[in-house]
């Protein structure tokens, strides 16, 4: 095969990566400019910059050692993300890389598609093999020095002339369209990796701070009687968006049995993040939405923890989807994604398996306090489809593919609503799972979505995307609370009613377990107990 020097393949590289896998960003770029008049002038410039930057960076990196390993794996991830920027309009930031990281390999596998193969055929093999055969011709180091210098300072100069050639035009599209650089492959996907070794990083052992080491639960009598004690069922929702509950005004009857039972729906309720792996540790953290961030979250104790300070409540965490994302390190965790302790899987393990053996839990700590966390597969996408039992495939067509782009917009909305049709249903059971202990325990249901989903809209699916331009389909989340037995002698259910409307967030969920248990605590604030207002006097 004919020789090359290295600054020549990676010259040619980057014009192969600005034409074949930045395809999602051009396309966000001709969305914002038209490509008329001046402006197809400004996305050449954009095209050459964008090239320009490619070879400044690898011919910054390339030596005799790293050049082809560089540009393979580049070749590699930048296929995978090609196709998941093309397919679903997502983007690749640090927390839709820690999302995939703790992604198992059952839902990765949802993702599969002829599509996937060959963009990596097409994509990351055929160019991986080409630059892996080919036959780099190496000069004396003082040659490769200066050829090194050389296409630095020329990629370098391109990029100062077109930067202020146009000057104007980039000070508006950096300043004022600053997420279309999330798009741009593989120059972003190269900084989140960055970004997010640089938030996961820490340095020596992890020293996890304890917080509300002062727990304990309120001794104060209701009426004169004496405290039953509390089982508590919090159910963490799986990409539930709220405009598609029935309860929310949504015109197909997709809340059924839920519409049946005396329920709070808390119809403005928005999430911490848009991803699992963001949202799940953030709404069980004492930290709000804007304070929180992911080393904030592992190293510091939890609500859960917390409650377990008390000595007096038992948590336990059962796990249907991905697993606890860290907030069950310290209480008992149950995996009920497997046959071996989940009895209803057919194909995959269903979220009324986790009720299963519930009841030897509830008798095995009598007397205690009792807060039960159950984590569902809920509306986990692209296969909406296999979310749901047949028998709950009220909505038809159905969009059977993971290739939710090539599906109608009816039919990715009937296979998602389906699944919320079977949540509602998982709901239902929990409640009626815990009426008959109504008599002998303060009884009570939470149910909180991590983060909502897009199903098509403006072109985007599933979720992830940044929270700053997410759209509201990913972040405004069904939640809702049911209470039984004596429970109504603490919770003015009406008043409570009187302002389920109002807008919350799940920075409210530490605060309202904490009031929902009586625990007394520094950590506690009575002002973000939802809870709190409808607490009736003692």
């Amino acid at each position: 095969m004919k020789q090359f020097s290295q600054y020549k393949l990676i010259i040619l590289s980057a014009i192969f990566f600005a034409l074949f896998y930045n395809f999602s960003f051009f396309r966000n770029v001709v969305s914002t400019y038209s490509f008329e008049g001046m402006n197809i002038i400004y996305i050449i410039s954009i095209a050459i910059l964008l090239i320009s930057f490619i070879i400044f960076l690898f011919s910054l990196l390339g030596s005799k050692y790293t050049t082809k390993p560089i540009l393979i794996v580049t070749l590699v991830m930048s296929a995978f993300t090609a196709y998941f920027m093309d397919t679903y309009h997502i983007v690749i930031d640090d927390s839709m890389i820690r999302n995939t990281l703790q992604t198992n390999l059952s839902e990765s596998s949802d993702l599969f598609s002829l599509k996937l193969v060959g963009y990596v055929f097409f994509l990351a093999i055929l160019p991986s093999y080409f630059i892996y055969k080919l036959n780099i011709e190496y000069k004396p180091f003082k040659q490769e020095f200066f050829a090194k210098l050389k296409t630095l300072l020329l990629s370098l100069v391109v990029i100062l002339i077109i930067l202020f050639s146009f000057s104007k035009f980039y000070t508006s599209f950096f300043r004022e369209h600053k997420p279309l650089r999330y798009h741009v492959n593989p120059i972003y996907w190269m900084y989140s990796i960055g970004n997010y070794v640089n938030k996961t990083m820490h340095s020596g052992p992890l020293v996890v701070k304890e917080i509300g080491k002062d727990a304990k639960i309120s001794n104060n009598e209701i009426n004169e009687k004496v405290k039953k004690s509390e089982l508590v069922i919090m159910v963490v929702g799986e990409a539930a968006r709220a405009d598609r509950f029935s309860l929310n005004g949504y015109e197909k009857e997709t809340n059924p049995l839920l519409k049946k039972e005396n329920i709070i729906n808390f119809s403005n309720m928005y999430s911490c993040g848009t991803s699992t792996a963001e949202s799940v540790p953030c709404m069980f953290s004492i930290f709000d939405k804007a304070d929180y961030d992911y080393k904030k979250g592992i190293s510091t104790e939890n609500v859960l923890d917390v409650l377990n300070h008390t000595n007096e409540v038992k948590v336990l965490w059962r796990d249907n989807n991905s697993d606890s994302k860290g907030n069950a390190l310290r209480i008992d965790f149950e995996d009920y994604r497997t046959s071996a302790t989940n009895t209803m899987c057919e194909g995959e393990c269903r979220d009324e398996g986790m009720l299963v053996g519930l009841d030897e839990y509830i008798k095995k700590n009598q007397g205690k306090d009792i807060l039960i966390v159950l984590h569902q597969m809920g509306n986990h996408g692209p296969a909406y489809y296999k979310r749901y039992p047949k028998e709950f495939e009220k909505f038809t067509p159905v969009c059977k593919s993971n290739q939710l782009e090539e599906c109608t917009q009816e039919e990715v909305s009937n296979a998602y609503d389906n699944a919320i049709l079977y949540t509602d249903y998982f709901l239902s059971k929990v409640i009626n799972f815990l009426k008959p202990y109504s008599n002998s325990y303060e009884t009570a249901m939470f149910y909180m979505s991590d983060h909502g989903e897009s199903l098509g809209e403006n072109g985007i699916y599933l979720h992830g995307l940044p929270y700053f331009m997410a759209p509201v389909e990913q972040k405004h989340i069904g939640s809702l609370m049911w209470f039984g037995g004596e429970i109504n002698e603490e919770i003015d259910t009406e008043k409570l009613n009187s302002y389920k409307d109002k807008s919350f967030s799940q920075d409210n969920l530490f605060h309202t377990l904490l009031g929902l248990f009586e625990v007394e605590t520094e950590v506690y604030k009575k002002d973000m107990d939802i809870l709190d207002n409808a607490k009736k006097p003692e």
